[in-house]
């Protein structure tokens, strides 16, 4: 894909977006979230929408089709999607457009397929009931989108059920689905933010080709600069709902006009100065785990020391997360044992007593999922010191309120819901959680994957501080690289069930690497147009099977 605009062509624009303001309903009434936002998309064009969370990237991209999020209203301006204002159209015409001439890439695949439907049936339903497709001829399109973003076995792949595929798979057979009707507009929401580095990089290119070869025009919302870089030909970067500056790709990289569009890669500017350990606080010899007969981990020896962050490192199925569940006893090893300071922990939550209970706790990737939406954040945080401490009534308050503030939020939090809150807040209210036992150590799982750049940095940040006043250790598992050299002191690289090497972070990050390590390296998008062109052009065409 060439990254720049003047080799487009000039007319045929597919959507054209004009002064659009929509506001959200709050609890203090109505609140303007998107501000008299314009701009124009042609066709074969990729617009980026850039920014961190709440700065009205999503509500802009499903504008685009013609779709507003319950409590949402248009207040002002003009959508025009091929001369025709979606706006002025019924809701009728406008569902009749979705999945036909307009589509829809979501974050999270996995939530948006039904578990119980096989991948074919739910990919071929719009272009079968609104897209004037015969089953027969569905199937076949079906067959030859999976054949073209190398989905493996590309004529049974479809009879499989959303479980039994990979991460990256599933969201290519989305980007499928959305391709079905061969759509003039394509909105690709956040597609690749909960992907490892090298699935990602497989999405990535898996996207750009099916939009160069369809030639359709295309919005990609991004936090990730880097990512949007690989994709896009103008960006626009978004703050609380407004343009803050568009251009060209290459402006916005390397000559951004505005101090917060440097922002934007703000992980990058965390460098964590190691630490020694003092004295090994967790140790794990030779361990393996199964689920069911699958073997998940084999071979698993790695210690944690008093107030040290290890980091675990490796794309999907490599074992990181079952290793987490196998310290937190929510899986029981099938070899070997968890020795917190020497001693054996039980092998499961059941069979540990309180007090080893309190001494490890886990924070995990979704606070969305990991919060009861029906419980208020003094609940949230209030049940665990109780269970811990014995506290109630007005020394239980004091201690969530101490607790808030130890996550840098103020007590004005304490009677409001999940929903109330923003991705950030909801992941400080998860890390608060687990600091109400007072643990020695936290295994913190993908905790900063969904969030923006910059909320990422916040809550490393955080992380880091905390760790400087209480003392805790972090097993921190993440496939984020750049969080790896923010907040970790070791390293551990797994690769299907193994470690394949770990040590000093500074001694696994630089070369000579071991040959996956370099592959995860080489993975990380860089702040450059021309990376994933590079990326292509090493590979030579090998198959891709992530």
């Amino acid at each position: 894909m060439k990254h720049s605009s003047g080799l487009l062509k000039k007319s045929d624009i597919v959507l054209d977006v004009d002064g659009l303001r929509i506001e959200a309903k709050a609890d203090t009434g109505w609140t303007e979230i998107v501000k008299g936002v314009s701009f124009t998309l042609r066709r074969g064009e990729v617009l980026g929408l850039v920014g961190e969370s709440g700065a009205g990237k999503s509500t802009i991209g499903l504008a685009a089709l013609g779709h507003f999020r319950l409590g949402c209203r248009v207040i002002g301006g003009k959508v025009a999607f091929n001369g025709t204002d979606l706006l002025s159209l019924s809701d009728d015409k406008r569902r009749k457009l979705r999945g036909t001439r307009v589509a829809y890439v979501a974050q999270s695949a996995a939530a948006s397929f039904n578990p119980a439907k096989r991948l074919m049936d739910q990919v071929v339903e719009a272009a079968v009931q609104r897209g004037g497709q015969s089953r027969a001829e569905a199937e076949a399109t079906a067959t030859a989108l999976f054949r073209s973003l190398r989905l493996p076995d590309a004529g049974n792949f479809g009879l499989r059920y959303p479980h039994q595929v990979s991460g990256g798979q599933l969201q290519r057979a989305m980007t499928a689905m959305a391709m079905m009707c061969k759509p003039d507009l394509i909105v690709f929401d956040e597609p690749t933010t909960a992907l490892d580095v090298t699935t990602q990089v497989e999405v990535l290119i898996s996207i750009r080709e099916a939009i160069t070869e369809h030639g359709v025009a295309a919005i990609y919302i991004s936090h990730d600069l880097a990512v949007v870089a690989q994709l896009a030909h103008r960006v626009m970067v978004l703050r609380y709902g407004e343009t803050v500056e568009e251009g060209p790709i290459a402006e916005i990289l390397y000559a951004p006009r505005e101090t917060y569009t440097q922002s934007l890669w703000a992980v990058r500017a965390i460098d964590k100065q190691q630490a020694e350990a003092k004295g090994d606080l967790l140790d794990i010899n030779n361990m393996a785990a199964s689920y069911s007969t699958y073997k998940v981990l084999d071979g698993i020896s790695l210690s944690v020391g008093k107030s040290e962050t290890v980091a675990v490192v490796g794309e999907s199925g490599s074992g990181k997360s079952t290793l987490g569940r196998v310290i937190a006893g929510l899986l029981a090893p099938e070899r070997g044992q968890v020795l917190f300071k020497s001693k054996p922990l039980g092998a499961v939550v059941s069979a540990r007593r309180k007090d080893e209970l309190r001494q490890v706790q886990i924070i995990y990737q979704s606070a969305d999922t990991a919060l009861n939406p029906r419980h208020s954040v003094r609940k949230i945080i209030g049940r665990p010191v109780a269970f811990y401490t014995g506290l109630s009534s007005k020394a239980l308050e004091a201690r969530v309120i101490e607790l808030l503030k130890m996550v840098e939020l103020n007590e004005n939090y304490i009677d409001r819901l999940p929903s109330q809150l923003s991705g950030g807040q909801r992941q400080r209210i998860a890390i608060a959680r687990a600091l109400a036992a007072n643990p020695e150590l936290i295994i913190c799982d993908e905790v900063t994957s969904a969030l923006d750049k910059i909320v990422q940095a916040e809550i490393i940040k955080m992380l880091l501080d905390l760790q400087k006043r209480l003392g805790v250790s972090y097993l921190f598992i993440t496939h984020d690289l750049e969080t790896v050299h923010a907040i970790a002191d070791r390293v551990v690289v797994m690769n299907k069930g193994r470690i394949v090497e770990q040590g000093p972070r500074d001694s696994v990050l630089a070369p000579p690497h071991v040959e996956y390590t370099q592959l995860l390296l080489d993975s990380v998008p860089e702040m450059d147009v021309g990376w994933l062109d590079r990326v292509v052009a090493s590979r030579s065409g090998a198959p891709v099977q992530n």
